[in-house]
């Protein structure tokens, strides 16, 4: 089972920002068990799948607002209704990864079986590290590319040529954080015991020889 806690940086002088991030989950995918928040600024739900669980987390700590805790291990079934109530190795485990998320560049991390998240964990804050220092330009470029659109009608939407398009992607490590995010899916995949289970669309990957 995959288990998310993610918890809000500087809370103490900043707004509270988790009724936002809640409503802003609730529109971006959907979870296994609701994400509801647990504790203060902490926030914790349940994902069905590892590409939700990954793709999730990265987007949320892209905001620099947020660290991030990726649990996996086993619950205990069934499920409750409230993910609040929820017990198990893979709460236990998102608590863990949360707190030393907040400590690491990326403000991510992953607890899962011992010596086997080690890796994945580094991928995963490496790609969170690269989508922080991404400029605003690369960023929507990117995330054109992401939902499906071409460089050529990339290039048409904001009015710039394919080079530029294309430099904007290369400067931004698009395709490389994309192809790094697909190994950290499959690996979580294997941890969580569903390897192959989902079928994506690699983001980009059309792209390839254009």
């Amino acid at each position: 089972m995959l288990v998310l806690t993610i918890d809000q940086r500087h809370s103490r002088s900043s707004p509270d920002l988790v009724g936002e991030l809640i409503d802003w989950i609730d529109g971006a995918c959907e979870a296994l068990r609701p994400f509801e928040r647990t504790a203060g600024d902490e926030v914790q739900g349940v994902l069905p799948t590892a590409e939700s669980a990954v793709q999730l987390a990265l987007d949320i700590v892209k905001s620099g607002e947020w660290s991030v805790g990726i649990g996996v291990g086993a619950v205990e079934e069934p499920l409750p209704a409230q993910t609040r109530a929820g017990r198990g190795e893979a709460f236990e485990r998102a608590r863990d990864a949360v707190e030393r998320a907040k400590t690491s560049s990326g403000r991510v991390a992953v607890t899962g079986p011992p010596l086997e998240t080690e890796r994945l964990e580094a991928e995963l804050q490496m790609i969170a590290a690269v989508n922080l220092r991404r400029t605003k330009t690369s960023e929507e470029a990117g995330q054109m590319i992401r939902s499906g659109m071409t460089q050529q009608e990339v290039a048409v939407k904001l009015g710039i040529s394919q080079q530029a398009v294309s430099s904007r992607l290369s400067s931004g490590l698009w395709y490389e954080t994309q192809r790094l995010t697909e190994s950290a899916i499959r690996a979580l995949e294997e941890l969580d015991g569903t390897p192959g289970g989902r079928q994506r669309q690699p983001a980009g990957r059309r792209e390839a020889n254009q």
